[in-house]
């Protein structure tokens, strides 16, 4: 190799080593401060693109611009009524001044760690001065907003803007967990024994209103049913008066042919004389009545009333029975 092409080379790679040393990129995701020495020099830079800086002398250090997470583990807080809980938290955290950030602490590594005693301290403060129920159903976003300011305004030496600090899980510690679930559950039982027990005693209530009225409203229409059937017995005996008052013989043939249908059924015996009043219609259908029967034959002024109302098609029971008439018009 010549002496021009060495001259060459050497002059290659020094611009080669001068530019990438003088020049250095800002990623979007990223921002970067510039070191002389160890010592911040100028402004930081936040803006994405292609920077400058002195070569040899100056180096680039950069930092995350974007919102971070913190999952901090679970821990024990004792609530102000001095009941256990477990806590697990997550935080959501930025670098807001990146400068500040560099002097404080440096790099991520040592940042998580200082935010890590800040989180869990305002945890123990703020959680510590509620009650568990307050904690755990009760108040827990009004908590949790409580506990960012105060994180925020501990990490803001830190140059880092505390964006939110959510509680995961607050519950109980898992010796006390089934302690607690047995007496949640046996106050359960006890209220729904007290419920049960007012059910059943309205029930009772109820369904002794409802058998008075039934016994009552029966009663009421065994009365009216006795009342109406009394009525309407008095009119059929008055009908049959009256239709017996037209013609006793058929009357006394009548009534002997329904004593016949009733006493004379299958395998009846009956021992009577011959000449039995009681069998002298199976012998003569012609028969008369018996001597205490009226015999006069002649037609009175009721009895041609009554033969008129029969010829006018006219219900006997609206004539002989006007109460029965006023009642079913009611």
């Amino acid at each position: 190799m010549s002496g021009k092409q060495i001259i060459f080379a050497f002059l290659a790679g020094t611009i080669f080593l001068l530019t990438i040393n003088t020049f250095f990129s800002v990623h979007e995701t990223k921002q970067a401060i510039v070191l002389q020495f160890g010592r911040p020099v100028g402004a930081p830079i936040t803006d994405a693109g292609l920077k400058i800086k002195i070569p040899f002398i100056q180096q680039v250090h950069y930092l995350d611009k974007r919102v971070l997470d913190l999952d901090s583990p679970a821990e024990e807080v004792i609530a102000s009524d001095q009941k256990r809980l477990v806590v697990d938290s997550i935080t959501r955290w930025q670098i807001s001044d990146p400068l500040q950030f560099y002097i404080s602490v440096r790099d991520e590594r040592l940042a998580r760690s200082r935010l890590q005693a800040i989180v869990s301290s305002s945890l123990r403060s703020v959680l510590g001065g509620e009650e568990f129920v307050t904690v755990v159903r009760d108040n827990r976003n009004a908590l949790m907003k409580r506990i960012t300011e105060r994180v925020n305004e501990q990490s803001v030496s830190l140059g880092i803007n505390i964006v939110d600090v959510r509680i995961k899980r607050a519950d109980l510690p898992d010796a006390n967990s089934q302690a607690i679930y047995r007496r949640m559950q046996t106050e359960r039982q006890q209220e729904a024994a007290e419920f049960r027990a007012k059910g059943q005693e309205i029930s009772r209530g109820i369904r002794a209103e409802a058998e008075k009225t039934v016994t009552v409203v029966l009663a009421e229409a065994t009365r009216d049913s006795e009342v109406i059937r009394g009525k309407g017995d008095a009119c059929r005996n008055r009908i049959f008066a009256s239709a017996y008052g037209l013609d006793p013989d058929f009357f006394a043939f009548y009534r002997s042919m329904q004593s016949y249908e009733k006493a004379l059924g299958d395998g009846t015996t009956i021992v009577l004389s011959p000449d039995s009043d009681f069998l002298k219609f199976l012998s003569n259908p012609n028969a008369k009545s018996s001597d205490n029967l009226p015999k006069d034959k002649g037609l009175t002024a009721e009895n041609r009333e009554l033969i008129n109302l029969i010829k006018t098609n006219e219900r006997l029971r609206n004539i002989i029975c006007p109460e029965l008439l006023t009642q079913v018009k009611q």
